[in-house]
């Protein structure tokens, strides 16, 4: 999850990379300097929860990319593209808004958040830029939905696409039942068979409803 909030440029993440993770087993590339192979190589090791990723494009031109990790929770298709959708529309209205959220949570807030997150899923408690206090599935509903709505509105996204993936990510939040959660609840039921766990989850997966409409 890194440090600490970039604050001027990218570099600085890769400026971290080299001090905090130093290279397990170095090694000697031959491809040209200019292409940073080093630097990229180093950096593909390391897994951030945002990861600025270098490129080069056909003409070797370079570029730089944040390589978010939205989408891969799925776990249907669906799924992923609510996620995508309320990830963006959250991100567009907090960049654009008059007061940087990063201004009013503290790194060391956020880092909390991430990591109960991660814990105890919608479950978890949250604090928002407001210094409120409260479960994660509250703040979706009340904060950052209507926020998102903004963000793909300004967007210009077309008002029944909207619709379409927020209204999943509502209805997640007021059942409780994400793939994580979903998972949890099948072994309650059905024990610790990873083997059929994963059995059931692909056939639900392939069903293509999104995961709080799941069965046990």
């Amino acid at each position: 999850f890194g440090s600490g909030y970039v604050h001027e440029c990218l570099e600085e993440l890769f400026l971290e990379n080299r001090v905090c993770q130093p290279a397990l087993l170095p090694m000697e590339l031959d491809e040209p300097v200019e292409l940073l192979p080093h630097v990229r190589l180093h950096n593909g090791t390391i897994w951030r929860w945002n990861r600025p990723l270098i490129g080069f494009d056909d003409s070797g031109q370079p570029h730089l990319r944040v390589e978010h990790r939205v989408m891969p929770a799925g776990p249907t298709m669906l799924d992923m593209m609510a996620n995508i959708a309320f990830a963006t529309g959250l991100i567009h209205a907090l960049a654009t808004s008059e007061t940087p959220p990063e201004s009013q949570l503290p790194f060391e807030e956020c880092f909390t958040n991430f990591t109960n997150a991660s814990r105890h899923g919608l479950h978890a408690l949250h604090t928002w830029v407001d210094g409120t206090t409260g479960p994660i599935g509250e703040f979706l509903l009340k904060e950052l939905l209507p926020m998102s709505r903004q963000g793909l509105e300004s967007l210009k996204i077309a008002p029944i696409d909207i619709d379409r993936y927020l209204n999943v990510i509502q209805q997640r939040a007021e059942t409780g039942l994400n793939g994580a959660e979903w998972q949890v609840q099948w072994v309650r039921q059905h024990g610790h068979d990873m083997q059929a766990l994963t059995n059931a989850y692909m056939s639900r997966q392939q069903s293509g409803e999104p995961v709080h409409q799941w069965s046990l």
